[in-house]
């Protein structure tokens, strides 16, 4: 089968559990974890279930599609991503995106852990992600050309909307937060970057590195999906020198951050 297949595949199988038309669509990454708890569910179909869907691992993100409404809207959300340092390719980590597309998803709203490389960020602030250097992670798109999924070339000169991240400044006082913005760096992880890494990471222009979310954006806007993305930095990356980065502590400050994300959320989901 070819990859359109299998993903055409993957989304008969949960319309045959629902006709529900979601026109949004959320990853529940770090900092959203929880998020489900906001979603009147219609209905749950764990990953392994759904013919050719990769499963998740990784601590913090469980591993099933949840179909629902959120402030009365459709949406469509992934309970745990997929990563490609848990040893998916990249047609893997960008899969649940295509399915996504492939049940009716044009706006995709991302969110993730990163690890803050501008000096004026804090651990808990949340970062409304401008734009990404995708120089170290794979491209999901190289390989054999599918043109279902969209243009062979797609253009990244705007990789996430600006039309929603001027929404959600506009919306941010009103629930009473505070957002920065910057560019996000992706890596491929599983390590914490060195930190001659982080000063160069900063030096090539980013405010934030993280191991999620580059090619889940690549595959969305060959969909022609809007993209808008939330990093909540759960560590500082230039740090004092005996300051170690443990998992625990960034699954900790995502948690901590968490109703704060989901307020903003919510509140995009209303007026999308």
């Amino acid at each position: 089968m070819t990859a359109f297949e299998k993903v055409m595949a993957a989304a008969a199988y949960i319309r045959d559990r629902s006709r529900l038309q979601p026109p949004s669509g959320v990853v529940l990454g770090s900092g959203l974890a929880n998020f489900r708890q906001s979603i009147f569910i219609e209905i749950e179909v764990p990953y392994v279930e759904i013919p050719h869907f990769p499963h998740a691992t990784v601590q913090g993100h469980g591993g099933s599609l949840i179909l629902g409404y959120v402030a009365g809207r459709p949406i469509a959300a992934l309970s745990g991503r997929l990563h490609f340092y848990e040893g998916h390719s990249p047609a893997d980590v960008i899969f649940p995106i295509r399915v996504l597309g492939a049940l009716g998803v044009r706006t995709l709203l991302v969110s993730n852990a990163a690890g803050g490389v501008n000096p004026y960020f804090s651990v808990g602030d949340i970062m409304l992600i401008t734009d990404h250097i995708s120089l170290a992670t794979i491209n999901p798109l190289i390989g054999p050309n599918e043109e279902a999924f969209g243009a062979r070339f797609p253009d990244m000169s705007e990789p996430y909307s600006r039309e929603l991240i001027q929404l959600a400044e506009d919306l941010a006082p009103t629930l009473g937060l505070t957002l920065h913005k910057g560019v996000y760096f992706g890596v491929t992880g599983p390590t914490y970057e060195t930190r001659a890494e982080y000063r160069m990471i900063r030096l090539l222009g980013a405010d934030a590195v993280g191991m999620s979310t580059v090619q889940e954006t690549i595959a969305a806007v060959q969909l022609g999906m809007r993209v808008f993305a939330l990093s909540v930095i759960t560590d500082i990356g230039i740090r004092e020198e005996e300051n170690l980065i443990t998992h625990e502590e960034v699954l900790q400050a995502a948690q901590l951050a968490e109703p704060r994300m989901a307020a903003l959320f919510t509140a995009l989901i209303e007026r999308i």
